[in-house]
């Protein structure tokens, strides 16, 4: 009986050994990670634990698309990692603007202690973080870019070099005979909502990438990321001619796939300049070209790291950025998507920043 039960225990204990040092295995896998700090390539790792459960409070535009559900679980999973307090808020739209600056007046009250910031807007926050990095408070721009210069650092993709991607993606796929002048391609362009910075910036990635290959551009037009939104103007466009790609936002990418795939006569392949779980979907499946991705779970898993050091006093970067990848039906096998993608059945995360004890 004795030793029953002393086996009964030891069994216990190695499989709770176990089980702890394969979830932490999990957490570990994602560092380190290939980056461009500074403007270097270099691998990113980041502190083993924080000094203290330090008070961040994260801002996110939205929570309607599984981009921003990665970064959502990315911000989570990092801050339990390094033993830290988050808040995680999203302002229900980027026409949301005042939202998001009401969440930044409740998490001062809260007494938070950093942010972390993916604004709706480049400029609709200046006010506010300029008088946050005055008073030392770290700010950390996240994903969608905002300008000032007043702020501790930046975990983001110029979203300037994802549009390109794209189109050199397209150049790339040419294959005309040397001999043969290639006709003039026609490529539907879908950028996202105006006034975005991140819309901006891929605007005019697009724009010269474009230029300088020649293509013919059919303009989609501007609207926030909302499939109604995007579905009509992605019918708008692609019911009166044909094209030979379409480049868009995420979400206009998923619905023009499934739009040109449902109706035979209908040409045009297609490319998304950022990724989503519906995007590597479509890709995998064959519906989608390519689909260009900034790795948005690695991007605020970094985002926490900077925080924390900056509180700490650690060396940090002024700006981190995963290496751009083109995602294709060539290597997508090859592609670690937890960089990318929440796990399947994780929903949006939202968790109010606890009051101080």
């Amino acid at each position: 009986m004795h030793f029953t039960a002393f086996f009964a225990y030891s069994l216990r204990i190695c499989l709770t050994l176990i089980l702890y040092s394969f979830a932490f295995a999990v957490q570990a896998t994602w560092y380190p990670a290939d980056v461009i700090a500074d403007g270097k390539k270099t691998a990113y790792t980041p502190l083993t634990q924080a000094n203290k459960a330090w008070r961040i409070c994260a801002l996110l535009p939205h929570g309607k698309d599984q981009y921003w559900w990665g970064v959502a679980f990315g911000l989570s999973q990092e801050a339990e990692r390094q033993g830290v307090t988050l808040g995680i808020y999203d302002a229900g739209g980027y026409d949301n603007i005042e939202q998001q600056k009401q969440q930044l007046y409740d998490c001062q009250a809260l007494k938070a202690q950093a942010y972390i910031i993916a604004a709706n807007t480049a400029d609709g926050l200046i006010a506010d973080i300029e008088q946050l990095s005055a008073a030392g408070i770290p700010v950390i721009d996240l994903v969608n870019g905002i300008a000032t210069d007043k702020l501790t650092s930046r975990s983001l993709v110029s979203f300037e070099d994802m549009s390109a991607a794209a189109i050199e993606y397209i150049a790339s796929q040419q294959r005309d005979p040397v001999d043969k002048a290639p006709a003039k391609l026609k490529v539907a362009w879908f950028p996202g909502p105006k006034d975005a910075s991140w819309v901006m910036a891929a605007e005019q990635g697009f724009r010269r990438a474009a230029t300088k290959q020649e293509f013919d551009t059919i303009e989609g037009g501007f609207g926030t990321t909302e499939l109604f939104i995007q579905a009509d103007l992605v019918r708008k466009v692609l019911t009166k001619q044909s094209v030979d790609y379409v480049i868009a936002n995420a979400v206009a990418a998923t619905f023009a796939a499934r739009y040109l795939d449902g109706r035979r006569n209908k040409t045009g392949k297609v490319i998304a300049f950022y990724s989503n779980a519906q995007t590597i979907e479509l890709v995998q499946k064959k519906q989608l070209l390519a689909t260009v991705s900034d790795s948005p779970v690695l991007q605020a898993r970094i985002a926490i790291d900077l925080a924390i050091r900056a509180l700490e006093g650690a060396p940090y970067p002024h700006r981190v950025s995963p290496v751009i990848k083109v995602i294709s039906q060539d290597n997508i096998h090859q592609i670690d998507l937890e960089q990318i993608l929440a796990p399947q059945n994780q929903w949006m995360i939202h968790q109010d920043l606890p009051q101080q004890k």
